[in-house]
């Protein structure tokens, strides 16, 4: 192994080593401490070491790393006591994550450290993010993620990479290329000769490196990042390794033929360095046994540390409270006690670019991105204008890349920045499901990071658009912990309740009925102002029954009411699907004791069970008849206009209603 120390002093030769021995001892001890059972799980990155320590030093300390399982040498280059990770890796609660997370699945701010997800490719994206956010501040940083090679045949890998060479962003992504994906060899994951020719094809430069020599990684990615800083591009760097043991100890290494341990042995990274520093007469066998002595007693004594945790006792209370973060600004009750004076008629569509607008104007950090929501203005036109009056970096067309977009959002949160995602259509979202349902919700429970992120959901049918341009998925989302549902119905709420979503800290997912946009006007006051997300609004006082609801629902609600006299309707209007108005419900319920839920969504597993199930538990005595639903068929929603009038919830509410009153 060929090293080139270049323009490296002793003393940092000398550190490098350390760097570098530090992760294998603790590597060792730890598969120690799992054979005595007093870890549950390891997953190892002996031999693959020069990589993640490379990375570190060649970074600066404030820019973001988003490791996974293998890169222990990122943890500890970037000075993490031990004695903490080892708190994190037995699941304390001294550990990073209050003991919500498992050995790598964490990240700290103070570190400039983006944990992982078990889904390997979703990083990428968020590298993306920072180095958008790097960009356009014009700091001179660059984000750096990795990636192993079975993680290259994600989609979030194409996405990712797509995005930064279309975007020029200062990224670096490494891949780590061992061989193997779990028992999975490279021949089975890829046909190229090499993964770099993967970077070329989206138009991004590449190396192939050995990833076992230590300064050949280092000054790899030092120059990479100099170049990515100097011409604002992404680089994509492979390094050939090898890990010496099984993906996680379990699973051990049985499928691996022996020669290749042979092989691998030759090219350890620590035992080459050794010798090389050997040769350079600045390391003998009696330095490297005492630091080694001294590494050890360093081990023990953090160990003891790690080992000295309180019992783990569960809080329910505090469980909960720490789902969202907590909305810090002290304006808040200003902006909800708006003036409707001087309010103008607007159309749903036009409240909400308004919402946009004003919210634009208010925080210079907010990002739009979107599909076609630049010069073309989105598909339904509501950014029309945006990027005359704001420019193309805060306007941001995107490529179809739904997945990766959700991800850079995220990014950018981690650097301060807000941001808003607009699915084309709310149907396009299972593309990036992942990212939102175990990116976004979790982050903040994990380990206290936020994600200030708004995805834009035109939604629903009654424009004939068939089954993938008019579900209503919103319930999908309500069953996650960490994300809010908001669903407007009229122009006044969707201004407000935009502006609000763009505030609130949190990722908010913010659904607007298409067929609503044009059809439905009302008063919208001109301020800056918010409608307080997780409380519904009564749309009219009644005696008879109830109807709970929200979005279209509440106008096929209001006309019925208008063409039945004879009913005295109570109308709710929920606005927010989660979280939920529990006091507004309970009031309804005890108004008229005879409930009907009503959605466009279809019937099984919408948010009406699952409002019907409280009803039931906490409201038994208040009610008259049993609680009903009225929803759509459950089927998806059909293209021809007659089917689709069949189709919806709309079409059966007048039967619901005279088997409610009757009962």
């Amino acid at each position: 192994m060929l090293f080139e120390r270049k323009d490296l002093s002793d003393e940092q030769l000398l550190q490098f080593y350390r760097h570098l021995l530090w992760p294998r001892m603790i590597e060792e001890k730890m598969l120690v401490l799992l054979r005595q059972g007093k870890i549950s799980k390891w997953f190892s990155g002996i031999g693959q070491e020069a990589i993640a320590v490379g990375a570190a030093l060649a970074l600066e300390e404030d820019e973001w790393i988003m490791p996974l399982h293998r890169n222990l040498g990122v943890f500890t280059t970037r000075n993490m006591p031990l004695y903490r990770l080892f708190q994190q890796w037995q699941g304390a609660r001294e550990g990073y994550s209050k003991a919500r997370e498992r050995s790598f699945h964490f990240g700290t701010r103070e570190h400039h450290i983006c944990g992982m997800i078990s889904h390997l490719g979703p990083q990428l994206a968020i590298a993306d993010g920072i180095a958008l956010a790097n960009k356009l501040r014009k700091d001179n940083k660059v984000a750096l993620a990795f990636s192993g090679d079975g993680g290259t045949s994600e989609g979030d890998f194409h996405e990712a990479l797509n995005t930064a060479a279309v975007w020029d962003l200062p990224v670096i992504f490494v891949i780590e290329n061992n061989g193997y994906g779990l028992s999975t060899p490279v021949n089975e994951q890829y046909r190229c000769d090499s993964l770099v020719e993967k970077a070329i094809g989206y138009g991004m430069q590449g190396v192939k490196i050995d990833g076992n020599n230590l300064l050949t990684v280092y000054d790899t990615i030092k120059g990479v990042r100099q170049y990515c800083i100097e011409h604002q591009k992404p680089y994509f760097i492979e390094c050939m390794t090898f890990r010496m043991r099984g993906h996680e100890e379990a699973s051990g290494t049985k499928y691996v033929p022996k020669h290749l341990f042979e092989i691998w042995d030759q090219k350890d990274p620590v035992a080459n360095f050794e010798k090389y520093l050997i040769s350079q007469n600045l390391l003998t066998d009696v330095s490297i046994e005492n630091i080694r002595a001294e590494f050890k007693e360093k081990i023990e004594s953090e160990l003891a540390l790690g080992f000295d945790t309180a019992e783990v006792i569960a809080d329910t209370e505090e469980e909960l409270s720490d789902v969202f973060a907590k909305d810090e600004r002290r304006n808040v009750e200003v902006l909800r006690n708006y003036s409707k004076e001087g309010a103008t008629e607007k159309r749903i569509i036009d409240a909400i670019s308004e919402g946009l607008r004003q919210s634009m104007q208010q925080h210079p950090n907010l990002i739009l991105m979107g599909q076609d929501i630049a010069e073309y203005g989105g598909a339904f036109k509501i950014t029309e204008g945006f990027v005359a009056e704001f420019g193309k970096e805060r306007v941001r067309n995107t490529p179809l890349c739904e997945s990766a977009i959700v991800g850079a959002a995220l990014g950018l949160s981690l650097e301060g920045y807000k941001s808003m995602m607009e699915m084309q259509f709310a149907d396009f979202v299972t593309v990036g499901f992942n990212q939102i349902v175990n990116n976004l919700a979790k982050i903040y429970y994990r380990w206290g990071q936020n994600a200030d992120v708004v995805i834009r959901m035109p939604t629903g049918g009654g424009v004939g658009a068939g089954p993938f341009h008019s579900q209503s998925n919103e319930a999908w989302f309500t069953h996650v912990p960490g994300l809010k549902v908001v669903y407007p119905s009229t122009p006044e709420d969707a201004k407000g309740l935009m502006i609000a979503a763009i505030n609130d800290p949190n990722p908010v997912l913010f659904f607007e009925h298409k067929a609503l946009y044009r059809s439905i006007s009302g008063p919208v006051p001109s301020d800056y102002y918010e409608i307080e997300i997780g409380k519904a609004r009564i749309e009219q006082e009644g005696e008879d029954i109830t109807i709970i609801t929200y979005g279209s629902g509440v106008h096929w609600a209001k006309e019925y009411a208008v063409s039945h006299p004879e009913h005295s309707i109570y109308i709710l209007d929920l606005r927010t699907l989660a979280p939920l108005d529990y006091d507004a419900i309970r009031k309804a319920v005890t108004a008229t004791g005879k409930v009907i839920l009503l959605h466009e969504d279809t019937l099984t597993g919408g948010i009406g069970g699952e409002i019907a199930a409280w009803i039931g538990e906490h409201c038994f005595e208040k009610l008259d008849a049993p609680v009903m639903r009225c929803a759509s068929l459950d089927t998806p929603i059909p293209f021809n206009l007659e089917l689709e009038r069949n189709f919806m919830a709309k079409s059966r509410l007048g039967d619901v209603v005279k088997k409610l009153v009757e009962y």
